[in-house]
C-alpha cells in the first residue's frame, strides 16, 4: 500500500510517500504527479520519501525520470538515503 500526501506553498508542491512504492502503486504516484496541476508552474516540486519502506525497480525507474525533470527527492535513514543516492548519482538532500 502507498499513501500519497499533497502539500503544497507558494514555493513548493511536496508529495509525502508513506508505505511501498511498488506494483501498481508505481503507476498510481506517476498518475498523481501527472494530474497534479500545481506542478505545471514555476514551484518546486518534492517527493519527500521518509515514509517509505521499500521502492521495487519500477519505482526507482519512476524516481529517476522525476529527478531528471527537477524534482528534488528526500529521505531519511540508511537504506532510503543510499537508494536515492544511487538514483540521484549523489544529488540527495
Amino acid at each position: 500500500m502507498l499513501r500519497i500526501t499533497t502539500h503544497e506553498n507558494a514555493e513548493s508542491v511536496s508529495f509525502q510517500l508513506e508505505g511501498k512504492l511498488a506494483g501498481l502503486w508505481v503507476k498510481e504516484l506517476e498518475t498523481c504527479w501527472q494530474n497534479c496541476d500545481k506542478c505545471k508552474d514555476t514551484r518546486a516540486i518534492r517527493f519527500d520519501l521518509t515514509g517509505l519502506t521499500f521502492i521495487d525497480a519500477a519505482g526507482k525507474e519512476l524516481l529517476k525520470t522525476l529527478c531528471r525533470r527537477g524534482a528534488t527527492l528526500t529521505a531519511t535513514g540508511c537504506l532510503m538515503r543510499a537508494v536515492v543516492a544511487e538514483i540521484t548519482c549523489g544529488q540527495t538532500k
